[in-house]
């Protein structure tokens, strides 16, 4: 097993000093193994793996204790949202899927209400149970995963007059369903802890 993954990654590597020629989806889902797309290369066919890009980054070092502390917090409350903003991305891609197959407005009116009361039933109680700091993540969090505003989501599922009325709701208690992701300033801290999270790290 381990000489297989030894031979994958290297045949990835040399993929790029290769003259790829074609690439080869696989068929159907075998029943012992794994399912790997196919390179044609000078008229070889050999597996062709995609590996996620990895970021490396460098073990943090604290100025005091409370740093220590404030960021062991925020560890544990990124930890706590991230799955529903994940589930919220596949979920969103998975209504989306449905809905161009519904061509008819009422039906597809029915149809969001319908997954409004699984998702309520599924995730409400969870979901009521989060701090105002957790809150305010799963928000930042949520447009990260899908690329949409917890606003724009509303607007686009619910109407315009919902999306501002929860969004009028939301600045009563400080939050703002407008709040996008910056990776590379505000949120930067944020997106380090991501990573090392997808990284195994932490």
């Amino acid at each position: 097993m381990k000489k297989w993954l030894i031979f994958s990654i290297l045949f990835c590597i040399s993929l790029s000093f290769w003259g790829q020629d074609t690439i080869i989806q696989p068929p159907t889902k075998p029943k012992h193994g794994y399912l790997v797309y196919l390179a044609v290369i000078n008229g070889d066919t050999m597996p062709y793996i995609r590996l996620r890009t990895v970021t490396i980054i460098p073990p943090r070092v604290f100025k005091n204790e409370r740093e220590r502390r404030r960021y062991t917090r925020l560890v544990r409350n990124i930890k706590k949202v991230l799955p529903y903003a994940k589930i919220a991305q596949t979920k969103l891609f998975v209504i989306n899927q449905h809905l161009k197959k519904i061509p008819d407005k009422k039906a597809r009116r029915k149809y969001l209400k319908q997954q409004e009361r699984i998702l309520k039933k599924e995730y409400g109680p969870e979901l009521t149970n989060l701090t105002i700091s957790q809150g305010r993540l799963l928000i930042k969090l949520i447009d990260r995963e899908t690329n949409n505003t917890s606003y724009d989501l509303i607007k686009q599922f619910r109407g315009s007059l919902s999306a501002f009325v929860w969004q009028s709701v939301a600045r009563v208690f400080g939050e703002n369903l407008k709040d996008e992701y910056d990776a590379k300033e505000e949120d930067k801290y944020i997106e380090e802890i991501l990573i090392r999270i997808e990284n195994g790290q932490l």
